[in-house]
């Protein structure tokens, strides 16, 4: 098993149900997918570096799982197509 951490951008523009439902779905594709999380870091809404979809704000998580090699490629085709995810990024944490 490999230590890996998920970043995630989710939409500002939302209300707080469905944010945190949005973030309940990811860790529900993270320990379906085999992972399994070790810790959940929520940075709160921060203004964005250059605007997306017309937005200037975000909400950041960052997520730590423990998953096989293969769960992030995974993880990330179904993240491309979720609503409300507008960037994410999925890195290897070294031992």
């Amino acid at each position: 098993m490999n230590k890996y951490e998920l970043a995630l951008v989710v939409n500002a523009k939302i209300e707080d149900d469905v944010r945190s439902a949005t973030v309940e779905n990811v860790k529900n594709m993270i320990t379906s997918a085999g992972g399994t999380i070790t810790n959940v870091d929520e940075a709160g809404k921060k203004t964005l570096a250059y605007e997306i979809q017309k937005m200037n704000v975000g909400y950041y998580y960052f997520i730590q799982f423990d998953a096989e090699s293969g769960t992030p490629a995974e993880l990330e085709s179904k993240l491309r197509i979720t609503d409300n995810v507008l960037r994410f990024l999925c890195v290897r944490q070294d031992a």
